[in-house]
């Protein structure tokens, strides 16, 4: 514990604003802890301060993907059993998470001081990283949505089938509802082929612009390749573990158009900008 304190403690000494990224999709099983993981990584290796906040409380499996065995979970901070540093597991020299416990026994029903609790880590996490990626669970709650409405940006996750296009159709215009102006990213995974995930992708952008009036932002595929499902067998980062396959270039490219994209200086914005939108939004449902 006294490293990690002593880790975040350096952080803290050179506090900046961090970007808050959602990564959501309308169904499980299209790969969207996968993409989390792999994006977090290639962020991490162009010199960003990362952690991964997984967000499916309860049945979390970041650290899984990640082979690392959890001492703790977000659970036990927002229960009040630990503090924030006891929860925060490294995995790289610049890539922490958070894990959201994979135990179904420990689901739990939120509570004002839980809430609270989580405000105050959130608050903690974006003076300490460059970006907080938040792996959400599959599907929409009042609570998550919450969450959603008050993040920087949203990557939403789709493959080619058609249930999956329509679950991801559905998540966004969840979002869109609360927040028109949120900032939403579209990632199409495991396809089959370039036409047909370009396919997919467009198909998403039109019927968004047409219907909910919103401007997505295409940041690209990643093919179906066999070294994923290699790669998730042994509890390793296909990124790391197969450098040269199809999907981990796809994954690096989407990294490299995500963080060009980005106008915002980051210094230069309101250090509290979301922690004051969380606050808002918690406490309007809290009523």
């Amino acid at each position: 514990m006294g490293n990690q304190a002593e880790k975040l403690r350096l952080k803290m000494e050179n506090k900046h604003i961090s970007t808050s990224i959602g990564v959501i999709s309308g169904k499980g099983g299209v790969g969207k802890s996968n993409f989390s993981t792999n994006f977090s990584f290639n962020l991490a290796k162009k010199g960003y301060e990362i952690v991964i906040v997984d967000m499916d409380i309860g049945m979390g499996n970041i650290h899984i993907l990640l082979g690392e065995k959890s001492r703790y979970s977000l659970i036990d901070y927002l229960s009040g059993e630990y503090i924030l540093e006891d929860v925060i597991e490294s995995f790289l020299s610049n890539i922490d998470y958070l894990s959201g416990g994979s135990a179904m026994a420990n689901v739990i029903e939120w509570n004002d001081s839980m809430f609270d609790r989580l405000l105050s880590a959130f608050e903690l996490l974006q003076q300490r990283y460059d970006y907080i990626i938040f792996d959400m669970g599959a599907g929409a709650t009042e609570w998550s949505l919450q969450l959603l409405e008050a993040l920087d940006d949203i990557i939403v996750i789709s493959t080619t089938e058609p249930t999956a296009v329509m679950d991801a159709y559905s998540m966004m215009k969840y979002v869109n509802t609360r927040n028109p102006l949120k900032n939403m990213h579209i990632v199409c995974n495991r396809a089959l082929t370039t036409d047909e995930a370009n396919q997919t992708l467009h198909r998403l952008k039109s019927t968004a612009q047409q219907f909910l009036n919103k401007n997505l932002n295409i940041l690209g595929s990643i093919p179906e390749d066999i070294h994923v499902r290699k790669a998730v067998q042994q509890q390793k980062l296909f990124s790391i573990l197969y450098e040269r396959a199809p999907a981990t270039k796809a994954v690096q490219k989407i990294t490299t158009t995500y963080t060009s994209g980005q106008s915002k200086n980051l210094n230069e914005l309101d250090t509290n900008r979301f922690i004051n939108a969380l606050k808002s939004i918690f406490n309007k449902g809290r009523e």
